[in-house]
């Protein structure tokens, strides 16, 4: 499509809707505006022109007010005073005039009864070429009148999470598309995570978009997404759904993905139990060990069909034994660790803390080892008041119990 025929055929020019999905309730609760062109029978994504940095600015800011126009006029006929309404600007395009016809734009709408906390104005930071600073200080100058701010395509490509937090946004969109690569790795999951975090840090609410699969669905659900969006829930239409178009096959999906994950848990507590009578077992077998190398070389023969690595630290993690390291079925001494301290890695101490109180060993969640590079657990279990044993488990095992996800 030619940027000039686009700009001379406004009545062309048609919002289209893409419906946006709450965990909470199962309803709809939002729509993002999209463009399109309606070309005779075809409709054409108007995503390509609102991206090409080669046509004018004055054309996309007039066909982008001509679309963000007639979704108003059409969330104004309806009469529904509940649902947001997602708007993309290009955040350039935005600090051009400081978004002075934006806000001027919504405040004609506001006057016409709709009201302005129903806007959500989406953007992509990484498409940013200015000065973030600014940005920042605009943005919090929309959010004075009600409006909240989305950031778009968050883990899409390398985002900056100290310019997410600088922007301090309502809503983090996630990208889910790489999850759809079969050479997806732990790695890219790992991004999600930190951004899942980060988001909880700064009180911003996650929505996964481009969910087209039941999995998809499943990671949002399971790695605390509010809101989901995708071809999978349902496709950009020019009609408006009811709110409660999925609201029963949200509610099956939810509940066949609480019983996957209860049953997860449940294993995972099956396996920490069955660690803890083990150790406390073997620690009662050899507690005339005469120090804590000969402890754990005993510990690790009779471990051997589950860990691949045990030794001992005290309460503030300076190591009090070796390592004792399994390498081609063989243990062998690692005594140069004997006082390295790991109270830097995360959780440690609180592990530590909550060990003590309860008496009891902690499973961990699945990282990946700093040395090996596998994707491990680790079973740590309280000795005595000041001293605790780490035994880590090796994938092979953990895939064998199905703990390894």
């Amino acid at each position: 499509m030619d940027a000039l025929d686009i700009v001379a055929n406004l009545q062309h020019v048609i919002p289209y809707y893409q419906a946006i999905f709450s965990a909470d309730e199962h309803r709809v609760i939002g729509y993002e505006v999209l463009g399109r062109y309606k070309s005779g029978e075809h409709v054409h994504s108007l995503g390509p022109f609102f991206h090409d940095e080669t046509i004018p600015e004055e054309f996309r800011l007039e066909v982008d007010e001509t679309v963000t126009k007639k979704a108003l006029d059409h969330f104004l006929a309806i009469d529904d005073c509940s649902t947001l309404i997602f708007l993309n600007r290009d955040a350039n395009l935005l600090m051009l005039d400081r978004a002075e016809s934006f806000l001027k734009l919504l405040f004609q709408y506001e006057e016409k009864g709709l009201p302005l906390d129903r806007i959500v104005l989406e953007i992509n930071e990484q498409h940013f070429k200015g000065d973030f600073s600014q940005l920042s200080h605009l943005l919090m100058y929309i959010r004075t009148y009600g409006i909240q701010i989305a950031l778009d395509n968050i883990g899409e490509h390398s985002s900056n999470l100290e310019r997410i937090s600088l922007l301090a946004p309502d809503i983090l969109k996630i990208d889910l598309r790489e999850l759809r690569k079969t050479s997806i790795s732990y790695s890219y999951q790992d991004v999600l995570y930190s951004i899942s975090l980060l988001a909880r840090k700064i009180g911003a609410t996650l929505l996964y978009e481009d969910i087209e699969a039941s999995f998809q669905l499943q990671y949002a659900w399971r790695n605390g997404g509010r809101y989901y969006q995708g071809y999978y829930l349902a496709e950009p239409s020019p009609n408006l759904l009811p709110s409660d178009f999925l609201k029963e096959r949200l509610r099956q999906e939810c509940h066949h993905f609480i019983q996957q994950e209860k049953k997860k848990l449940q294993t995972l507590y099956n396996i920490s139990e069955q660690f803890q009578q083990r150790v406390t077992t073997l620690l009662a077998k050899y507690k005339k060990a005469t120090d804590f190398n000969e402890l754990i070389s005993f510990l690790a023969a009779e471990l051997g069909d589950a860990c691949f690595r045990v030794y001992i630290c005290d309460e503030d993690g300076f190591q009090q034994s070796a390592n004792i390291f399994k390498r081609n079925d063989t243990w062998e001494l690692q005594p140069e660790y004997y006082m390295k301290n790991w109270s830097w890695r995360p959780y440690f101490l609180e592990n530590i803390i909550r060990m003590r109180s309860r008496r009891r060993g902690i499973l961990s969640d699945l990282y990946a080892d700093i040395e090996t590079g596998e994707t491990i657990r680790t079973y740590s279990y309280p000795i005595d008041e000041r001293h605790y044993l780490f035994i880590d488990l090796s994938y092979s095992y953990l895939f064998e119990h199905d703990a390894h996800y």
